[in-house]
């Protein structure tokens, strides 16, 4: 049993198996047509006390930082909550971020042990050097595997002893997606998941006994803390753009899912799928669709789709979440119209837990709120967050984490510096104006992704579109590249330019822009939600395909 006051966040298992015990925690897809197998919670509590008990006889203990790369669904969420039942500290990278990424956030974080799948074992003996930190490798997902951990819960001599973990302990090691930069090892204590896990819990309402099937394979791990079944998607968390629309449909109404979390890309498949069958998905009552802004249209079409849900849209980052919530309904009813307009993207109310302020945009570090000015209301400017989800540091980077996190002398909290644009509205809402990094600063003045791109969203052979600075900032020339819908005819493509220079001319922010290109391909985006556009890259695109060419005019 967990020790008294312990935080170990475990211990939602524990108490989810006592409460519930016959309740299913996890159904997930066996393959090749077999019938989905099932754990309800007793068992599943036992089998992680099992596999944390394989764990430790394979040397892992308390601290013992572990590289996670398990199959998203119940093998996950086995080992995650086996390796928190010892103490340890998994350690979970994004398996698609690229190699060159996924081999640095390796080495950077030096796990002393390995949980994985056979071919991450493989990966540890070609990449040696990377992985010489890694003296335990345990392979799981494999029958083997599965035996041990089960031949081990079956011991009538069990520990069923969950480690005792303060809230300033450190639980796990979750690494940011890198859209904007390096991903970083974001540094989460017992205390925060906790937070988390209470905020979620509270603020959407969710109850035990609820039906979850998680688009995004961390947030499982939620699940067994707050009672609710988890259903394992068919999908590919690698390639998330390769999601299979029908299958997770299908998932949908054979379990009768009641909640799930998605992005945005993933979101719009499966609407658009319902929608070009005339089909609804009436057991689901709450969708969270975050990762990145979600457009007033596919809001729309949501609706459609999900005509007995409420549809939230989270802001935060890995480094702080949720901080604010809004509805579909308060979007089609009021924000969706602004933000086509080119007021940004608003993200609603900031949750009644956390503080929110907007500083002067600047890209070195702030030590303390007393080297820098608080903007005021309709003042765009640097978000800034404090409260119980806000984590403290990156793991192994100090110099990062100087530069996101400034302490506030009058009360000595440490507030998050989210890396993105914005500004607090007269009626306390947050409106999004896009990531700090991403911002083109022309001699005119700065432009914003979030306050241009939505204008050219609203054209019907846009997909999406990205707002780009060509040249040095502060001398940025503006251009915004688009890519097509799928079935757009060629001959469309050099019409496309001219329309999209009269949607600039409709708004005050986008009037100066003047260049204008079809991207050839889709767009580059982070793996983790297949929604954050890498507009850097894109900049390095065109900025290299001008200067071949010796031209400065607009393409298409």
């Amino acid at each position: 049993m967990p020790a008294e006051n312990s935080c170990n966040v475990a211990r939602f298992l524990r108490e989810s198996a006592e409460r519930v015990p016959d309740n299913c925690a996890v159904r997930f897809p066996t393959g090749r047509g077999n019938a989905p197998r099932a754990l309800t919670f007793a068992q599943l509590d036992r089998f992680t006390a099992g596999t944390a008990a394989l764990f430790r006889a394979r040397g892992i203990r308390a601290g013992t930082r572990t590289l996670l790369m398990a199959r998203p669904g119940a093998e996950l969420i086995l080992c995650a909550f086996a390796l928190f039942r010892i103490g340890a500290v998994p350690v979970a990278i994004d398996p698609g971020m690229g190699l060159k990424s996924f081999l640095r956030c390796v080495k950077k974080t030096a796990p002393e042990a390995l949980v994985g799948i056979p071919l991450a074992l493989a990966a540890r003996r070609v990449f040696f050097r990377k992985f010489a930190s890694v003296k335990i490798a345990v392979a799981v997902g494999t029958r083997a595997f599965f035996r041990a951990a089960e031949n081990f819960s079956r011991d009538e001599n069990l520990d069923l002893g969950i480690a005792r973990s303060g809230a300033e302990d450190l639980a796990a090691i979750l690494f940011t997606s890198g859209s904007t930069g390096a991903p970083k090892g974001v540094c989460y204590t017992h205390g925060i998941f906790d937070a988390q896990r209470e905020i979620i819990r509270d603020f959407y309402g969710i109850r035990p006994g609820e039906i979850d099937l998680p688009l995004l394979p961390i947030f499982a791990l939620f699940d067994p803390a707050l009672g609710m079944t988890t259903i394992a998607p068919e999908m590919n968390p690698a390639k998330p753009a390769s999601l299979d629309p029908e299958k997770i449909v299908r998932a949908i109404r054979e379990n009768n899912v009641s909640v799930s979390f998605g992005s945005p890309i993933l979101w719009r498949k499966i609407a658009e799928y319902c929608d070009a069958r005339g089909e609804t998905l009436p057991s689901l009552r709450r969708v969270l669709c975050a990762g990145t802004s979600v457009p007033p249209a596919l809001t729309a079409l949501l609706k459609k789709t999900l005509p007995n849900a409420e549809i939230h849209s989270p802001y935060g980052a890995t480094e702080n979440l949720p901080v604010s919530d809004v509805t579909a309904d308060e979007v089609l009813a009021r924000t969706g119209a602004l933000t086509d307009s080119g007021r940004g993207t608003c993200t609603g109310k900031i949750l009644p837990q956390n503080r929110v302020r907007i500083i002067p945009i600047r890209d070195d570090a702030v030590a303390s709120f007393a080297d820098v000015p608080v903007l005021a209301e309709n003042c765009p400017g640097e978000i800034c967050v404090c409260g119980p989800t806000t984590t403290r540091a990156y793991f192994n980077d100090a110099p990062a984490t100087r530069a996101a996190k400034i302490a506030d002398p009058a009360d000595g909290s440490l507030w998050h510096r989210m890396g993105d644009v914005g500004y607090i509205g007269s009626d306390g809402e947050l409106w999004f104006l896009g990531r700090k990094a991403e911002r083109v600063e022309t001699p005119a003045g700065t432009l914003f992704t979030e306050a241009c791109e939505p204008i050219f969203n609203t054209h019907p052979d846009v997909f999406r579109s990205a707002l780009i600075g060509l040249g040095a900032r502060g001398n940025e020339t503006p251009a915004i590249v688009v890519e097509l819908r799928a079935g757009t005819p060629k001959r469309r493509r050099a019409e496309i330019p001219a329309e999209l220079r009269a949607l600039a001319l409709r708004c005050g922010a986008t009037k100066d822009i003047r260049r204008f290109f079809v991207h050839p391909e889709k767009f580059p985006v982070d793996v983790r939600h297949n929604a954050k556009i890498h507009r850097l890259t894109l900049k390095k695109y065109y900025e290299k395909k001008l200067s071949s060419s010796g031209s400065l005019a607009a393409e298409s």
